[in-house]
């Protein structure tokens, strides 16, 4: 029975430490993890343990607890990305820019278990557009992800299959993020801005 136990959240910006914050808040441990900084006398992970201090100061508090914080482990891309291998669900939050999106689910995949559930939390780029190059096993488990920001507070969660989306992955990941993460579920297609940001905009 597949079940979420472990997750690897790619970014540490806000979007995605809150991510981590809302995993940690049903008790699933995550590693959260983004670049290496260019400084080389910096900690490797800086970026990371950085968001995670930025976590624990934030008001309103994104977690249920502070304690739950401590299932949040900082890491970095180049170091770490091996954790993908343990992850029952790869979550990537980084910079709206597609080539980086690409670059990084390249590097993902080089470490991914099949069968693995991989997704995009972009809020405007076609979910297909960010798979484009991987290889079809990958392109099957692969779907969007869109929260919305603070997670802990904010219900909406867009699930935007593409046409490759394994169906047995599409259903049960709506059904943990309606049960487990506790959101509204709403299925998009993948089309520019999906649902919200479009209603957002007018529905340009």
């Amino acid at each position: 029975m597949r079940k979420i136990r472990r997750a690897v959240v790619l970014g540490a910006g806000l979007m995605g430490s809150q991510i981590a914050a809302h995993l940690a808040n049903v008790g699933i441990p995550s590693h959260l993890l983004d670049v290496v900084p260019k400084d080389p006398t910096a900690d490797r992970s800086l970026l990371a343990q950085t968001a995670l201090k930025k976590l624990k100061e934030a008001k309103p508090s994104p977690v249920y607890t502070q304690d739950a914080l401590g299932l949040i482990t900082p890491g970095n891309f180049e170091d770490h990305l091996a954790t993908v291998a343990g992850a029952d669900w790869v979550v990537e939050a980084v910079v709206e820019d597609l080539a980086v999106k690409q670059d990084l689910w390249a590097k993902v995949e080089a470490n991914w278990k099949p069968g693995t559930i991989v997704s995009t939390n972009t809020s405007g780029i076609p979910v297909a557009a960010v798979a484009a190059g991987r290889s079809q096993e990958f392109r099957r488990s692969f779907l969007g992800t869109h929260f919305f920001n603070p997670p802990r507070y904010m219900k909406l969660l867009e699930v935007i299959p593409t046409p490759e989306t394994d169906p047995e992955i599409l259903q049960f990941f709506c059904h943990f993020g309606e049960r487990v993460l506790g959101k509204g579920v709403v299925l998009a297609k993948d089309t520019p801005n999906f649902i919200a940001n479009r209603i957002g905009l007018g529905g340009r």
